[in-house]
């Protein structure tokens, strides 16, 4: 009996492209990752060069088949969501990729929220109306830069310029479309309402396609620079938040994956496809019967860093575990103190570029201890509203499974169960959107039953149970914590106001991922 088929999954990430190759037994056999910048050449802006992120693929592939010296069964893609690329006729970026980090379209995408028709535009594509999507993105465009709008053939994500690359196929899947506020979710089908809003047509945008759709081979110069043969079939994939579930083995019903890096998102598996009354929730696409419901947040590991630079400079750049070690010597609850942790605006649940972060309930019994206490409860509490907003939505939360480079802290682990009032389990660690990418790969091309022995592969390394008292106290504390967005928001919106007459803001020191 020969070896187990191999399949790549690509992670096509903000800040670096990684390809990992998997057996159908889990088992990672090779890795390889390329990085590229993330530019923001005016303030609000975010952006890539597309054409480097391509060579990033094609680099990281190769690296990984020469490594392996055995066949590959397929490729398989992951993305980050969001991007915009606009291409002329001949597939030639006219645009940067426009990135989810990019608030260029914050006055388009507010002016929509204020209209009926926003909530409405949410509920039936699934995707909040902010300036991350595209749907404001576009709406930019067509306001700021008419002749170049007037320009674009196509408007693509970043994983569909590298698929027409790859093999001269201009597809879109139903996880990534499901991501641009232009497709409705319960039709799969390009909403006709948001199009009209973002002035362009239908044949403007790829093909939509599922998620397991097989692209049956590579053109001749990509199977030559990637080392494959030109008959290796390409999945399509997936956005990497749902591709994250999966890699998580969160994949039934009411399980959880909660991620914290840079930044942070809580997403459930659910059946079929729908958002919460009041649109707190996004709705993403994995596969034609899994859908995953959720939020992401701005503000997470980025709050740690930040608390580094502005409270604690003397402990120097990479301060992580004497910074955490401080923030144990404060109390649960921080001593009542309350830190709204929206140092980049915020996503999830209010979907507004608008907040700023703030301490409030400050005494002067607080020192340093209480603030870098107060700075990571206040990101698990912005999590926790999202569950909430995730329940809201009519969706059972049965477990709750957790990674990213915050679990490393014994001290947030336990923070985020007790805020959580939940147990939260921490798989041993797989590359979550790339070993995603890979079993829905394994599955597109028959080599596994269903994506669901992902349940199976993932091990369980620790769970952390909540200790009651805490969770308690959390618990009291966080309707404060949500009143206070609302009763900020005059504020927010003031200091907006103001900023022009203002000294510059300093820019962030790195910019979220």
């Amino acid at each position: 009996m020969g070896d187990p088929a191999v399949v790549v999954g690509v992670d096509i990430g903000t800040t670096s492209t990684k390809a990992v190759a998997y057996d159908t037994g889990g088992r990672q056999l090779a890795t390889h990752s390329i990085g590229y910048p993330l530019e923001e050449p005016q303030p609000g802006y975010a952006e890539q060069d597309p054409v480097r992120i391509f060579d990033a693929v094609v680099g990281s592939i190769r690296a990984v088949v020469e490594e392996l010296h055995r066949p590959v069964a397929g490729l398989s893609f992951s993305t980050a969501m969001h991007s915009l690329i606009g291409l002329d006729a001949d597939g030639t970026p006219l645009t940067p990729s426009v990135t989810w980090a990019d608030s260029r379209a914050s006055a388009q995408a507010e002016r929509l929220r204020a209209v009926p028709s926003g909530l409405a535009i949410h509920r039936r594509t699934g995707t909040p109306v902010h300036p991350m999507a595209p749907l404001p993105k576009l709406v930019w465009f067509a306001q700021q830069q008419p002749t170049l709008h007037a320009r674009v053939a196509h408007w693509v994500g970043v994983k569909d310029y590298v698929l027409l690359r790859l093999t001269g196929a201009l597809v879109t899947d139903h996880s990534v479309a499901s991501a641009t506020g232009l497709m409705d979710i319960h039709r799969l089908v390009w909403d006709a309402e948001a199009l009209r809003i973002a002035g362009i047509t239908e044949e403007q945008l790829p093909r939509l396609v599922p998620t397991t759709h097989v692209l049956p081979g590579l053109a001749a110069g990509a199977a030559r620079a990637t080392g494959l043969p030109a008959d290796t079939p390409l999945v399509v994939g997936a956005g990497d938040g749902p591709l994250a579930n999966l890699g998580l083995g969160a994949v039934h019903p009411g399980e959880v994956a909660c991620s914290i890096g840079t930044s942070g998102a809580m997403r459930v598996m659910v059946e079929r496809p729908g958002v919460d009354p009041l649109g707190g929730v996004f709705c993403y696409a994995l596969t034609e019967h899994r859908w995953v419901v959720g939020g992401a947040i701005n503000n997470g590991g980025i709050v740690l860093q930040w608390a580094n630079e502005a409270l604690a400079p003397e402990l120097g750049e990479h301060a992580e575990e004497e910074l955490l070690d401080l923030a144990a010597r404060a109390p649960v609850g921080s001593g009542g103190l309350i830190m709204l942790p929206y140092l980049l605006s915020e996503r999830a649940p209010h979907w507004s570029a608008l907040p700023r972060g703030a301490y409030v309930g400050l005494t002067h019994g607080h020192g340093r201890a209480h603030l870098v206490r107060a700075a990571l409860e206040g990101v698990c509490q912005q999590l926790a509203l999202v569950l909430a907003s995730v329940r809201a939505a009519g969706n059972e939360v049965r477990e709750i499974r957790a990674s990213g480079g915050f679990a490393r802290s014994p001290l947030w682990r336990q923070i985020l169960a007790d805020a959580l009032g939940m147990p939260v389990r921490f798989p041993a660690g797989h590359e979550g959107s790339s070993f995603g990418a890979a079993l829905l790969g394994m599955q597109a091309l028959g080599l596994i039953e269903s994506i669901e022995v992902a349940a199976d592969l993932v091990r369980i390394e620790e769970t952390v149970r909540p200790d009651p008292a805490s969770a308690a106290t959390y618990a009291a504390l966080l309707p404060l914590f949500s009143e206070l967005y609302d009763a900020l928001v005059p504020t927010f919106a003031s200091l907006r106001r103001l900023a022009p007459s203002l000294p510059p803001e300093p820019p962030p020191t790195a910019p979220p991922q």
